[in-house]
């Protein structure tokens, strides 16, 4: 039996979005799926300014699994363009609309058009783990060092 994950995908706006490509693969051997802006009207987003962009389609994912949604490199080096919630999870129980939540770091406004890559997709194995409250953790070498602890 394949154990590759389904996920299943629903337009939202069939009738508006089907020139749109849903989420998909852009190599043989990409980890994240291109997502593309479902935009009616461009979308002028100014330097520090956040923006929830419509992606107009909603998902199942498989029990087990989760959605990431990630920036993608070449809008973050070339524009500063980055997720403000990055990477976001869509949970395997969630049926709405996928939103990208786009912030501008860079130094002038950026405009996003309809049918822009605008997110990737990775799909990933997740567990919910045991939880246990204690009076004690063990001792490691590290212990309570925290951040810049190594020099």
């Amino acid at each position: 039996m394949d154990s590759t994950p389904l996920i299943k995908f629903l337009r939202i706006r069939p009738n508006l979005d089907a020139d749109l490509p849903l989420p998909r693969y852009m190599t043989p051997h990409s980890a994240g799926m291109d997502i593309c802006a479902a935009l009616e009207n461009n979308v002028v987003l100014e330097t520090g300014e956040i923006a929830l962009l419509s992606t107009g389609f909603a998902m199942a994912i498989p029990e087990g699994f989760e959605a990431q949604i990630r920036p993608r490199s070449g809008l973050a080096v070339k524009h500063g363009i980055g997720l403000i919630n990055s990477p976001g999870t869509i949970d395997a129980d969630y049926r709405g609309e996928v939103k990208i939540a786009v912030i501008n770091l860079g130094k002038k406004p950026y405009i996003f058009r309809r049918g822009d890559r605008v997110a990737q997709m990775v799909i990933k194995k997740v567990y919910q783990a045991r939880l246990e409250v204690v009076e004690k953790l063990d001792e490691t070498e590290r212990n309570t060092g925290g951040f810049g602890h190594t020099g």
